[in-house]
């Protein structure tokens, strides 16, 4: 074997296992709607039958005289459509759009008949509904969290307990710090002095006697002078209190009944008796 043979066969090989440690493992979903758990880099699919009610109702509702059925018997036939990829996170997601973005371009290359008169009208009609009903959540299981520099136990440099020194992100002397274990876990600051802050003091409560002395007078106390009192010399507490109010007489009002028309009434009614009695005693006769 020539050395020209020799180096295309080693090249081949590298390529041939190169090829086989990229292969990425595909997660192929039942549903569109969920959680999907993997490994960082897998591949996210959907089935095509989990989508295919919202492609059918997606291609009626487009207007276009689509045949819904068609378009779903279509889109079930697929049973692998990629919407995304397991993130290099604690979790990421798949979103309706994405998925809806994907089911539309399957459709789009099933060469399905029931698309109708407008194909892109109803493919935008399926797409806006499967994003409306679907959506993944992607959950990476072997997703390590990346270490925090000065959390207990991580090597680096740091300050040992009782030291000068500051830690990775503190800054100040700490020298003030109370120890804590060997292990380097359980120190505390010390307690604040607040000595020096001025606060109010307890006190005493005060008998009412006190506050208001037995020879003086309560607020409200009739007896107590009271401003204006120098022209309502000679009245009682009350009255002077109560002020100089005087009745009036009410002016008669025009609807009250005077005498002279009360004796023209009686006058009207004694004459109308005496004529009734006359009416009477001539009928009877």
């Amino acid at each position: 074997m020539t050395v020209t043979a020799i180096a295309a066969f080693m090249a081949g090989g590298a390529f041939l296992s190169a090829g086989t440690a990229s292969a990425t493992t595909t997660l192929v979903s039942n549903s569109c709607t969920g959680s999907v758990t993997g490994q960082v880099g897998d591949q996210v699919a959907i089935d095509g039958a989990s989508v295919k009610t919202l492609v059918t109702n997606g291609a009626n509702n487009a207007g276009t005289l689509a045949v819904g059925s068609w378009a779903g018997d279509s889109v079930a036939k697929i049973h692998s459509i990629p919407v995304g990829q397991v993130p290099d996170a604690a979790g990421g997601e798949a979103t309706g759009a994405a998925i809806g973005k994907a089911v539309r371009t399957a459709l789009a290359n099933s060469g399905t008949w029931g698309l109708g008169l407008d194909w892109n009208k109803t493919l935008n009609s399926v797409e806006s509904t499967v994003a409306k009903g679907c959506g993944l959540t992607l959950l990476a299981s072997n997703y390590v969290a990346p270490s925090t520099p000065g959390q207990p136990g991580a090597s680096g440099p740091g300050t040992q307990q009782g030291g000068t020194g500051t830690a990775p992100g503190v800054s100040g002397n700490l020298s003030n710090l109370n120890p804590g274990t060997a292990g380097g876990t359980g120190g505390s600051a010390p307690m604040r002095d607040y000595s020096g802050i001025p606060a109010a003091t307890a006190g005493t409560a005060v008998a009412p006697g006190v506050r208001y002395p037995a020879n003086g007078t309560l607020p409200g106390d009739a007896s107590a002078p009271q401003a204006g009192a120098g022209d309502q010399n000679g009245q009682s507490a009350d009255v002077r209190d109560a002020g100089n109010a005087q009745s009036l007489a009410s002016n008669s009002a025009s609807s009250d009944v005077q005498l002279p028309m009360l004796l023209a009434v009686i006058v009207l009614a004694g004459v109308t008796a005496g004529l009734v009695r006359t009416w009477v005693l001539r009928r009877a006769a």
